[in-house]
C-alpha cells in the first residue's frame, strides 16, 4: 500500500465577485480533483487548534499527524532545520523576510508594499544577508541564508516572550508602525529592522533591481520566533517511511526534524514557476524507492493569495492538478492498491491576502475502498454539504495510513 498527500498551500476561499462569484475551487477546471471526490471520503477538517496562529507551520504539523498544541514552539526553528543551523538550548530562531518598504518616510510611517521584495531569487538573497551578517551578527545575533525572501536570523541566549512580532504577509499594503513590536526585550531586534533600511537602501543588489524594475529588498522584518522543537521521528510515529517534496524551508525542516527523507527538485520556488513535473518525478521515485507515504507540498496558492492575484490563484490550482495530480493517479497504479489525502492546509482568502483559521475541505480516495459521496466536484461548498467534520486535523494521517 503506497500513500499520498497533496497539499494545496492556501488553495481555500471565499467567494470572489471578480469570479463571478465562485471561489478558486470552483472557478478552477481540475478534472482529477474533481473525479476523485464522486468515489472518496469528502468533508471539512480543523488544522488550527484554538490558541494558535492560523500559520503553515501549525497547519502542516496538523495534516503530517502531530498535535500543534503539544509540539508547536514557533515557525523559524522548523525552517532552521533545514537550513542546517543546529540551534543550541539558549538559541532563539527568527524568520528573516526580505521585504520592500516605501523609503522616503521616517520608519514608522513607511509602506509594506512587498512581504517577498518581488520575490527575489535566493542568489541576490544571499548578496544581501551576507551584508546583514557583516553589520548585526557575529556575536549575539548570526543571519543566515534560507531560500528566496525567507531567512533566518538566530538569537543566541535570546529571548521568546517579547510579545507579537508580526508576519509581513500579514500586513501588505499597510503602514507598518502600528506592527512594529512593543514589548521593551524586543527592541534589539527593531534596532536591527531599522538600520537595515540604511545599510541595503543602496545596496548593489538593489540597484541593479530597481534597474530592471524589480522591487529592492530594503529592508529585513523579523517574526516567527522560537526555540528548537523535539518532534517524534515519523516512521516511529506511524510505522511507514515518509518523503517530503517541498520548494519551502519550513517543510522541509519538518521533515528533517522527523526523520522523514527530504526530496531536492530543481526548479521548486514556491511560485507558479515551479517545477510542478519535477515534483511529481520526486514523489514517485520515493515511493518506488522504498518509501511508503511521500507528502507533495504545493505553495503556490498559497502566494497567489498573499498577493491577491486572482486569476493566477486559479491558475495555481490548475497546474496542480493537471501536471501533478492526474499523471500521478496514472503512475500509482503501478504499485498497486493506493490512499490519497488532497486539501490546502488553511484558507488564504484573496480579499484579505493572509491565513485564516476556518476549516478546510479535505478529499480521501483509497483505490481499495472507493466510496459513493454523490458529489462531482471538489470545492468547499460540496465539502461543507457532506456534513463530515473533523475536529482536529491531526487525526486524518491516521485515516489515510489504515490498511
Amino acid at each position: 500500500m503506497k500513500y499520498v498527500v497533496l497539499l494545496c498551500d492556501g488553495m481555500a476561499d471565499v467567494a470572489c465577485a471578480d469570479l463571478q462569484n465562485k471561489t478558486p475551487m470552483e472557478a478552477a477546471h481540475k478534472p482529477a480533483m474533481d473525479s476523485l471526490a464522486a468515489a472518496a471520503e469528502v468533508g471539512m477538517a480543523y488544522t488550527v487548534p484554538d490558541g494558535l496562529s492560523p500559520g503553515s507551520d501549525v497547519a502542516n504539523l496538523s495534516v503530517l499527524g502531530y498535535c500543534p498544541e503539544e509540539c508547536y514552539t514557533g515557525r523559524s526553528p522548523l525552517e532552521a532545520a533545514n537550513i542546517g543551523i543546529d540551534l543550541a538550548d539558549d538559541d532563539v530562531a527568527l524568520r528573516c523576510n526580505l521585504v520592500t518598504l516605501s523609503e522616503n518616510e521616517p520608519y514608522d510611517k513607511k509602506n509594506m508594499d512587498d512581504y517577498c521584495a518581488g520575490d527575489i531569487h535566493t542568489a541576490e538573497a544571499d548578496e544581501i544577508i551576507r551584508t546583514v551578517q557583516g553589520a548585526f551578527g557575529g556575536g549575539e545575533f548570526d543571519f543566515y541564508t534560507g531560500t528566496a525572501y525567507r531567512h533566518c536570523l538566530v538569537w543566541h541566549g535570546g529571548k521568546t516572550a517579547i510579545g507579537k512580532l508580526t508576519p509581513p504577509h500579514d500586513i501588505s499594503g499597510q503602514v507598518i508602525g502600528e506592527h512594529l513590536a512593543a514589548h521593551p526585550d524586543a527592541a534589539p531586534l527593531l534596532d536591527m529592522m531599522k538600520r537595515s533600511t540604511s545599510l541595503l537602501a543602496n545596496h548593489p543588489v538593489n540597484e541593479k533591481r530597481r534597474q530592471n524594475g524589480q522591487n529592492p529588498a530594503n529592508a529585513i522584518w523579523l517574526w516567527g520566533h522560537g526555540k528548537r522543537p523535539s518532534l517524534q521521528k515519523f516512521e516511529e510515529r506511524f510505522g511507514v517511511k515518509g518523503a517530503m517534496v517541498s520548494a519551502v524551508d519550513l517543510l522541509k525542516g519538518i521533515a528533517r526534524l522527523t526523520d522523514m527523507t527530504v526530496c531536492e527538485v530543481a526548479g521548486a520556488t514556491g511560485y507558479l514557476d515551479t517545477n510542478f513535473e519535477g515534483k511529481r518525478q520526486a514523489a514517485v521515485h520515493a515511493l518506488a524507492n522504498g518509501h511508503d507515504m511521500v507528502y507533495i507540498h504545493v505553495e503556490a496558492p498559497d502566494e497567489c493569495g498573499h498577493r491577491g492575484e486572482i486569476q493566477n490563484k486559479v491558475r495555481a490550482i490548475e497546474e496542480i492538478d493537471k501536471k501533478i495530480l492526474a499523471p500521478l493517479l496514472e503512475e500509482l497504479k503501478a504499485f498497486g492498491d493506493y490512499a490519497i489525502l488532497i486539501m490546502p492546509d488553511h484558507p488564504t482568502p484573496l480579499h484579505t491576502r493572509t491565513h485564516s483559521a476556518a476549516a478546510v475541505p479535505y478529499l480521501l480516495y483509497r483505490s481499495n475502498g472507493a466510496v459513493n459521496s454523490g458529489l462531482d466536484r471538489f470545492t468547499e461548498q460540496t465539502a461543507q454539504s457532506t456534513n463530515i467534520t473533523v475536529a482536529k486535523a491531526s487525526d486524518l494521517m491516521g485515516k489515510l495510513l489504515m490498511p
